[in-house]
């Protein structure tokens, strides 16, 4: 049982039934070009968290544990997209319009695929979501349920909308989940900070908080006992 230094407390887990579930690190979200830049935000503060997502991804594969990868992307024909997203947000070019790496959030596009730091291995789940949350019109849930998994330890973007959307999914289908806050991020700070506040109030409503750094320090101590 590895224990983690966390907010609001303590949160324990088994390596071999948590999963280290990575949002949305596509291409069109971090890097320029993408979606993200056509909504008229700075992505550069995303690429921040690059490193603190390797590290933790290194760790559990070193492990042989679960990671699951996932993408917002929509079908070639965007009939999985409902109109009302297309309209939303006012942005120079809507999903489906061609960018600087392709189409924008469509399946097969090199701006919708996972960052070269990150690109999932063969074994490791990969869901393509129509919708911010992770477990909405996808295999998820069954996945997660064939593994044995029971804890979720969340990483991605943005902290607000697509991590936030799944973590608030899993906890209401029974997972223990925790968000590492320097492995997640937002383009609006301040976005990021009523977020994380949100998940761990009321002694952990929706979940946990804890760094990378706290993370890593729990495997060493289970090591050392």
């Amino acid at each position: 049982m590895i224990s983690i230094e966390a907010k609001p407390y303590i949160f324990e887990f088994k390596p071999n039934s948590t999963a280290l579930v990575i949002i949305d690190m596509q291409r069109d979200f971090v890097l320029p070009g993408g979606f993200g830049q056509s909504l008229g935000n700075d992505v550069s503060p995303l690429r921040l968290i690059v490193p603190k997502i390797e590290a933790l991804l290194g760790m559990w594969r070193s492990l042989g544990a679960c990671v699951v990868h996932t993408r917002e992307s929509h079908l070639p024909d965007l009939s999985d997209c409902p109109p009302s997203k297309l309209k939303r947000g006012n942005p120079k070019l809507s999903i489906g319009d061609l960018g600087p790496m392709g189409r924008l959030l469509v399946r097969g596009e090199y701006g919708c695929d996972i960052i070269d730091e990150l690109r999932p291995l063969p074994s490791e789940i990969v869901i393509d979501k129509p919708g911010k949350g992770a477990f909405f019109q996808t295999s998820l849930m069954e996945q997660l349920t064939h593994r044995g998994i029971t804890h979720l330890i969340f990483t991605g973007v943005t902290t607000e909308v697509c991590v936030q959307t799944s973590m608030r999914e899993a906890n209401d289908r029974g997972f223990e989940c925790l968000v590492v806050d320097d492995a997640t991020e937002s383009y609006f700070p301040h976005f990021k900070a009523a977020t994380l506040a949100m998940i761990v109030a009321q002694a952990g409503i929706v979940g946990w908080s804890a760094s990378t750094q706290a993370i890593f320090n729990g495997f060493k101590g289970q090591q050392s006992e």
